[in-house]
């Protein structure tokens, strides 16, 4: 196939769990979560961390769910810390006391990223489905009180995208060293509740002014990052730094992935780690390989000179529109399929446009 570098991954994302205290409109898991008594049991974890150390992977990002509430989670975190593979602990926070931090710091974690839905305690409660507010705070003035690298997350939808401002200055005022806004990416949970997070173009726009002004104001004081979501963009990202190129991500049942989404591909069968070492996963898994490259594209992917730019786009994203995941991401405006992301845009400006019915992660 042309175009495919081998290479080995860079960082692997342990989904410890599906289970969580929150129930995020915006949440990217699949709908169909994966019960407690089919989460893979920790001496499986071990030996993926070794897989992983062996594939020369540097960084492990530890999620869920709430990662938290793996019971085995320090554990896995010492065994990062042996085989010298950075550890990064994504959570919501909810459950972080001062005993469990100090412990998982103790087995070696070495940094952490906590999410804020809101400064506003209702927007917070009408996002998690419970008013988590307070304990968020106290847990992030806990973290920050350590010393570990501790960065905050924002998930961005039309709810909370008007705080950007604030959110920042308030990052800036709790000495956070890294603070993360995500636009909500449409998959599982947030593809299911999109009528009701898609921003307006207008939203957008004023955000984006506020964020490159309080960029240049808080340079070299406070570390931000901010991807535009798709959908408001014209033209596609590539999809993970290319399919399979950068990433791998072992779901809470053992079934591997190229990305945190690509389960929501049906026509491909991906593997598990029950099954296949990780190194035949990442060089010889079929559903691995099948977008590496530039041979499966299609016009106008194929003969296009953004190609190696873009790589098509998002593969999930262009499946969970058209239905093939071959097809060029239709966030690209050369796509035949590109008034499909039109058609939902021009929705979320119509401020009257009737809503669907909120649907909520289930614990």
């Amino acid at each position: 196939m042309t175009g495919i570098v081998k290479q080995r991954p860079f960082t692997i994302t342990m989904e410890l769990t599906h289970r969580c205290p929150l129930s995020c409109l915006y949440c990217s898991n699949p709908t169909e979560l994966i019960a407690k008594e089919n989460e893979l049991p920790i001496d499986d974890w071990l030996s993926i961390v070794d897989q992983a150390a062996d594939l020369s992977i540097v960084q492990a990002n530890l999620t869920g769910g709430e990662p938290l509430a793996y019971p085995g989670l320090a554990m896995i975190v010492s065994q990062l810390k042996k085989r010298d593979i950075y550890s990064n602990l994504i959570t919501s926070a909810i459950g972080l006391t001062e005993t469990v931090l100090q412990k998982l710091i103790a087995c070696g974690l070495e940094s952490i990223q906590i999410s804020l839905q809101s400064l506003d305690a209702s927007t917070s409660k009408l996002i998690a489905g419970w008013n988590a507010q307070e304990q968020k705070l106290c847990a992030l003035k806990l973290a920050l009180s350590e010393k570990i690298p501790v960065s905050l997350n924002v998930v961005l939808h039309k709810h909370n995208i008007g705080e950007v401002g604030a959110i920042i200055d308030f990052a800036a005022a709790m000495n956070v060293k890294r603070l993360e806004l995500a636009s909500t990416q449409f998959y599982g949970f947030a593809l299911a509740n999109m009528e009701n997070l898609l921003p307006s173009e207008q939203q957008m726009a004023e955000a984006i002014s506020v964020y490159d002004s309080k960029k240049k104001e808080l340079a070299g004081k406070l570390q931000m990052s901010w991807v535009i979501g798709d959908y408001l963009e014209r033209s596609p990202k590539p999809c993970m730094g290319g399919w399979a190129s950068q990433h791998i991500v072992v779901s809470a049942d053992g079934t591997a992935y190229p990305c945190l989404a690509a389960g929501a591909i049906k026509t491909l069968t991906f593997p598990s780690i029950k099954e296949r070492s990780l190194k035949w996963i990442w060089d010889d898994s079929p559903a691995f390989n099948a977008f590496r490259g530039f041979d499966w594209m299609v016009e106008p992917c194929r003969t296009c000179e953004f190609r190696e730019n873009d790589l098509g786009g998002c593969r999930c994203q262009a499946f969970l529109l058209t239905g093939d995941a071959a097809q060029a991401d239709p966030v690209c405006k050369l796509s035949p399929h590109h008034q499909i992301v039109d058609e939902k845009i021009k929705s979320a400006n119509a401020p009257d446009h009737p809503r669907k019915e909120l649907l909520y992660r289930l614990h």
